[in-house]
């Protein structure tokens, strides 16, 4: 374990400048103090990391368990920083280290998988941050604990205003990632809910749907519930979705064998009476002449009163026309509207039948934070790459033009590095 103090009062940020061009405004330092510790393990932290983790609007992507089944599965050099204000744990940061074209990039655990991501902050801190986020000389003892470690602090997917709260990370460099969050807050009741949504088109398509499927024989909503189940759905997934991916000549991101192995670690992370399951799997089963077949399938985290759908996957083979993957948010939905859920969030990537959804989008930032001088030279290059991703987005010819060269790519390389779809 290293550990490093850093207090200041006139200490600039190196390069410190907001995605505006602006350099950021100096703001006094006395009583921002702050140490810094940097962990090369978790388990010394899994205490108060576990108190931190209790914030209801901390992202499960955050919390102890998910990071662990990463660290046990890659491996990767870590660099978990502490922050104490005042002798105080002030927040914590789970970073692992990753090596990229000869850049060490400091990035959230597991973020290449991630929908969103908030760190982990004390109450206290929160009150002493909002409104002014994290001062400049708070973000300066971050760069120099990481000194040696990385190049460049790359924290992505991180929105700023988050269920009312604005995030300590406001105040830091960042650029606006490509890719925009929805999300279906739940009211009152069901109906409520579906309002947000047109609930008579929505109830007219259910019936419609069930109809359908009714006619061939009927179909059953299905959670598993056994470890063997479980990972059945996982692996009927990642069959489901190779042929997606290829069918829309997208690389498969999830093609490779240290991911496999954390998806099915994360099934066996379920704490009953504790609102947290890292992954669960649903499924859409047919009865009838097509007993048995699974057209539809969705892996769910729930961490509080927050649902996010981390992937799913349709088999268009059969009964294509009663849209099962609509089907199977409906009926997962209706279930957990029972269970005293606030928000289902469809994560990131803007695809239709999340905006047919979504009365809600949530703008998530990168955060960019040069470390060394190398670093300096990559964050200007991550800046234009994620600013030329966005471009590539809202042009749908040049996206499919690029999308037909990944898939290319992909066929003897690693799978890209994006988590759409």
């Amino acid at each position: 374990m290293q550990t490093q103090k850093f207090e200041m009062a006139d200490m600039p940020l190196a390069n410190g400048v907001r995605e505006n061009g602006a350099a950021m405004a100096a703001r006094p330092a006395a009583g921002d103090s702050i140490r810094v510790e940097v962990f090369d393990s978790i388990a010394p932290l899994e205490a108060e990391w576990r108190s931190l983790e209790q914030d209801n609007l901390a992202s499960i992507h955050q919390s102890y368990d998910w990071c662990a089944a990463w660290v046990e599965t890659f491996r990767r050099p870590l660099a978990i920083l502490r922050g104490s204000l005042h002798g105080r744990t002030a927040f914590i940061l789970p970073l692992e280290i990753v090596r990229e074209k000869g850049v060490r990039r400091a990035e959230f655990i597991g973020a290449r998988h991630s929908n969103i991501n908030t760190g982990l902050f004390s109450t206290d801190f929160l009150d002493i941050a909002a409104g002014s986020g994290l001062t400049e000389s708070q973000q300066a003892a971050i760069a120099l604990a990481l000194r040696g470690k990385a190049d460049l602090m790359v924290l992505g997917n991180v929105p700023f205003d988050w269920r009312g709260r604005q995030s300590p990370f406001a105040t830091m460099p960042a650029i606006e990632n490509q890719n925009h969050a929805f999300q279906l807050p739940f009211l009152g009741s069901l109906e409520a809910t579906l309002k947000q949504v047109n609930a008579k088109r929505r109830r007219k398509k259910f019936r419609h749907q069930s109809r359908l499927l009714d006619e061939k024989g009927g179909f059953d909503y299905i959670v598993a519930e056994t470890a063997e189940a479980r990972d059945a759905l996982l692996d009927l997934f990642f069959q489901q979705k190779a042929v997606r991916f290829k069918a829309a000549g997208l690389p498969d991101v999830f093609n490779d064998r240290p991911t496999h192995e954390v998806f099915h670690r994360l099934l066996r992370l379920h704490k009953p009476g504790q609102s947290y399951a890292a992954l669960e799997m649903h499924a859409l089963r047919l009865k009838g002449e097509h007993e048995g077949h699974i057209p539809a399938v969705a892996a769910l985290s729930r961490k509080g009163d927050h649902i996010i759908c981390q992937f799913a996957s349709i088999d268009e083979s059969l009964v294509a026309e009663a849209s099962p993957g609509e089907l199977l948010f409906w009926l997962m939905i209706e279930r957990l509207h029972r269970e005293g859920i606030a928000l289902f969030d469809f994560g990131i990537g803007d695809q239709g039948y999340k905006r047919s959804w979504c009365p809600m989008e949530t703008v998530q930032y990168d955060l960019i934070l040069p470390i060394s001088t190398l670093g300096h030279a990559a964050a200007f290059v991550q800046r234009g790459v994620t600013r030329a991703k966005a471009a590539i987005k809202t042009n749908p010819r040049v996206y499919a033009f690029v999308q037909r060269l990944r898939a290319a790519k992909s066929t003897n390389e690693q799978p890209a590095e994006d988590t759409d779809g």
